[in-house]
């Protein structure tokens, strides 16, 4: 049996053709849609915090509205709701969800203007019609953000219709007038305007329309100048950038399961050669996406490689209940989702606690490492040859990290924070504060504390025998460039580059982010 599922307009659920009646709660609604248009896992108190803040217990609330989306989505020999008592997810392979489909189909080559144009009234009906939550500011971003989305998307057919060799000029300025209205800061729309016009014998309108937007362009900042010859070839449709949610439904979110029976999550985006980045503290698979540290890298290594990543046990999308927190545990995970990964030889990279891991998987497994690249890292964790004030502070830090990490008043995550990422804006810090609080608990994350001070994998660098980059900000509070220099000295034959950055954590935004970005590949491509 076929299932469709319909978000253009009111949301509405087929099966081989036939509605079937959705429930009355718009919340379990909403969740239907949520679960289908991310298609990734979200864990349960995640889905809590979107859709239920204020009753008293909404993780029933949260197992009610589940039963009924289960009766929607499931049938006697296939389960598409995976849910446990951690994640719940939503297989969406088989199912033709509407806005999708549409999506897949822009990317064709050669539609006709009877398709575009069907795309396009399809595309002026309202997402998810009746579905607003005013009390929900979570779930009311998001769609809100996808709602614009589909105006992109509505851009890109009219970008094509303004461009097609079927209709004639003037039917080809209509819909460029559209395109202009509904992308207003396209320089691409703004140049096939001007053409048109002038092809269309418009010449008077022509100048005054190039007037107009060179003022709008250099007001907002945009680099843009007018021609206004026309061109012999009519302009590319708009290339669009991936959105963050272009590269969240991009990557294949999996699970394996470790030797101990922790289930631990991976990703893998992108194609060409295999990057593998050990996992290191504070990461979530969805919300890495949404980073100003994390994702302009991602996105960036992604464009030419096969980009995989799993998120720590205790950590993100993977178990947080689990029994062990130890370096061995995190060594083991590394190998079960190298194996599980299907990849046989690949550039291994760990940053800050990662690059231990890393360094000791590359020795204990050469033939599969082709690169080892370490930023942030060090050999030796704080309880090994510190003094006992610096012990005493460390401990007093984890004591407080366990009972305040989860409080709302972020005073608490702060002193992480401002070590992380000393040069941060206001904005930024807030959204490290919150996404500390969501990628682990605050017992994990004092655990995590402890153990990293046990970490010491000095002895295994003078073992090291592949191509080896050190990576280390010149400035980094938290871990001084002295640690990173010490490894680089004694890992046979490391090459170590020092960026002018402060941070721990790299901010995408500074140069020594794009610095880090094309010092890896330099570095996998050379060597």
């Amino acid at each position: 049996m076929k299932l469709t599922l319909n978000t253009l307009g009111e949301l509405s659920v087929a099966w081989d053709g036939q509605l079937v009646a959705l429930p009355s709660s718009k919340r379990t609604r909403a969740l239907l849609a949520y679960l289908a248009m991310t298609a990734r896992p979200h864990r349960r108190d995640r889905l809590c915090e979107v859709f239920w803040k204020l009753p008293d217990d909404p993780r029933g609330a949260l197992r009610w509205s589940l039963s009924k989306i289960r009766h929607l989505v499931n049938h006697a020999t296939l389960e598409r709701l995976v849910a446990d008592r951690e994640r719940v997810s939503l297989l969406t392979a088989d199912i033709d969800i509407d806005i999708r489909c549409i999506a897949q189909q822009l990317d064709e080559p050669n539609l006709d203007a009877a398709a575009l144009k069907a795309i396009d009234q399809r595309l002026q009906q309202p997402l998810l019609d009746g579905l607003d939550l005013a009390n929900q500011e979570l779930f009311q971003q998001w769609l809100n953000a996808e709602r614009q989305e589909v105006v992109q998307l509505r851009a890109k057919a009219l970008s094509q219709l303004a461009v097609l060799d079927e209709l004639d000029e003037s039917e080809q300025l209509g819909w460029a007038r559209q395109w202009m209205q509904l992308d207003p800061y396209c320089p691409q729309a703004a140049q096939r305007l001007l053409e048109l016009l002038q092809l269309c014998g418009e010449v008077e309108e022509s100048r005054q329309t190039a007037t107009q937007l060179a003022q709008r362009f250099r007001n907002a900042g945009i680099a843009w100048s007018p021609a206004l010859s026309a061109a012999d070839e009519p302009a590319e449709p708009a290339q669009l950038r991936p959105t963050e949610r272009d590269w969240l439904a991009r990557q294949k979110i999996q699970f394996c399961t470790a030797v101990d029976g922790v289930r631990i999550a991976y990703a893998s985006v992108g194609g060409g050669t295999p990057i593998i980045k050990a996992a290191n503290w504070l990461s979530h698979l969805e919300h890495d996406w949404d980073a100003p540290i994390w994702s302009p890298l991602f996105r960036e290594l992604a464009t030419d490689h096969r980009f995989i990543r799993y998120d720590e046990r205790g950590n993100g999308l993977s178990d947080w209940l689990v029994g062990e927190l130890s370096f061995d545990a995190f060594l083991a995970d590394l190998e079960t989702v190298v194996d599980a990964s299907g990849v046989d030889r690949f550039a291994l990279m760990g940053i800050s606690q990662g690059a231990a891991v890393s360094i000791a998987y590359a020795v204990k497994h050469p033939e599969r490492v082709s690169h080892l690249i370490l930023f942030g890292g060090y050999a030796s964790g704080w309880r090994i040859n510190a003094t006992d004030a610096l012990k005493r502070e460390r401990e007093a830090v984890i004591t407080l990290t366990e009972t305040g990490w989860g409080q709302d008043n972020p005073a608490y995550r702060q002193i992480f924070s401002s070590t992380f990422m000393p040069s941060a804006s206001a904005s930024e810090m807030v959204w490290f504060n919150e996404f500390q609080r969501l990628t682990t608990s605050p017992e994990n994350a004092a655990r995590f504390l402890s153990v990293f001070g046990d970490i010491d994998v000095r002895e295994q660098l003078a073992q090291v025998r592949v191509p080896t980059l050190v990576i280390h900000s010149l400035g980094d509070q938290r871990i001084p460039v002295s640690v990173g220099r010490d490894i680089a000295a004694a890992i046979p034959n490391a090459e170590f580059v020092g960026l002018e950055s402060d941070g721990h954590l790299l901010l995408g935004r500074e140069p020594a982010s794009q610095m880090f970005v094309q010092t890896v590949r330099e570095f996998i491509a050379t060597t």
